[in-house]
Parts: structure tokens; sequence; C-alpha cells
């Protein structure tokens, strides 16, 4: 039986100077790495539908089904680490080389094999710390969907692979100043503005309100009053004999 595969988008990182961070602190630079994955990486990941295959120890392999998906998770990802280390000493900053590729790949047991990983990991390796590294047919898919200007590097001969890969990179100072979601600017509206129109509305409703009470009574005068008057008049034929009624008085009977 033949095994199962699909086309995915594959997403390579990992820390650049792993061993160093490490060597110089251990349990801090572990701590550190836990702390970025679970509270920007993980969550990013699963906010642009994509899966997290593997953690490798010093980054992690995931894939998505949109390679658009992927290039902004990717550039999410590196503009929350460089706002992380923002205040961090430079020798124990932690940041990701990134590089993604589109490729038909094996699955087994979860994880995901074949070519198109390999060039994800060599594209990886290439790129900057705090920086991404794309294959051209990432960039062709991205080209007019994403507004993110990668520079042409040429091809590229990359360990184990037996063509040239031709890369497109995305550099750690043009990802800082690319538009992110959460920085889009707010529509400018004046304070005074609601307390105004909450004024306005003030006397609209109670001019509402007596037009309605006016013609409640108005219905109430010209359809209930008459008939309230017949009522009456009944009444009175009920309660004052006929004989009194014609001669404009009421006469007491003798005892």
């Amino acid at each position: 039986m033949p095994p199962v595969r699909r086309l995915t988008a594959i997403l390579a990182a990992d820390v650049a100077g792993y061993s160093r961070l490490m060597g110089a602190d251990e349990e801090g630079t572990h701590e550190r790495l836990k702390g970025h994955l679970g509270e920007l990486v993980h969550p990013k990941i699963a906010e642009h539908r994509g899966r997290i295959v593997k953690n490798t120890g010093d980054g992690f392999l995931a894939e998505f089904a949109s390679v658009v998906d992927a290039v902004r998770c990717a550039a999410e990802v590196q503009r929350g680490m460089a706002e992380g280390n923002a205040g961090a000493q430079p020798e124990k900053r932690l940041e990701f080389r990134v590089g993604i590729n589109l490729g038909d790949v094996i699955i087994d047991s979860g994880d995901i094999y074949g070519d198109g990983v390999n060039v994800a990991a060599r594209l990886e390796a290439l790129a900057e710390p705090g920086g991404i590294c794309i294959s051209r047919v990432v960039r062709d898919q991205i080209r007019d969907k994403l507004p993110y200007p990668f520079e042409d590097r040429g091809e590229q001969v990359v360990k184990n692979i037996a063509r040239p890969v031709p890369v497109f990179a995305l550099r750690p100072e043009t990802i800082a100043e690319l538009p992110m979601p959460d920085a889009l600017p707010l529509p400018s509206v004046p304070i005074a503005a609601p307390s105004r129109r909450r004024r306005s509305i003030v006397p609209s409703v109670a001019m509402a309100i007596a037009s309605v009470l006016v013609i409640a009574v108005i219905a109430w005068w010209v359809w209930l009053a008459p008939c309230l008057v017949q009522r009456c008049l009944r009444i009175v034929d009920v309660a004052v004999p006929a004989t009194s009624r014609e001669v404009g008085h009421f006469i007491p009977t003798p005892t």
C-alpha cells in the first residue's frame, strides 16, 4: 500500500546560536525558550490554522494548509520575538531563523517526511537570526497576497539537495516595519461625540413618548367616550320610571 501523502506548507525554525546560549546559561535558556513557545509560537500557529509537527530541542517543525497562513504566521512570530527581546541583554536574546517551503510530503504517525521538509530545513539555515527565507514556489504563491518585500538571494547550493534552491529572504529590519493586524490604526472618534449624541437622543425619546400619550388620549375620547355615555344613558333608563321622564321630574308615590 503506498504511503499517505499531501501537499503542505512546511515551516522549520531553530534558535540561532542555541549551543552557545545553552553553554552560558542552560536552565535559563531552556526556560526562556519554553516560555516563547508556549506564550507566542504555539498560539500563533493555532491562530493561523497550523499544526506543530514536533519540537526539535532548539526549534520546531510546523505545517499549514495555506502558504499565506504559514508566511503570515512566521512574520508575526518574528515580530513578537523581536518585541520580547527588546529589553534583554544581547547575549541572552533568543532569535529564531525560519525557513518555509511548499512540498508534497509523506505522512507517517503524525510526522512528515520528504524532500520538501529537507528544503525547508536548508532555507532555515540560510535565514538571518530574526529573519525568514522562503523558496520560489512559496514566493510565487504569496506575491500578490501579502505585502512582504522579500529580497531575491538567487539560487543557493545547499547540503544534501541535488539541485540549487532559489531563495527569497525577509530581513529582521524589514519585518519590524511590516504592518501587523494588531498594529492597524483605530478610527479617530472625538471623545465628546458620544455625549452629544446621547443628549440629542433624550429629547427625541421624550417627544416620542408624549406623542404616543396624546394619540392614546385622542383614541380613548373618540372610541371609548361615546360608549361610556351610551352605557350611562341605559343605566338612567332603568333607574328612572317612564312617567317621571314624561313630566320632567319624579313624583313620589303616596303610601
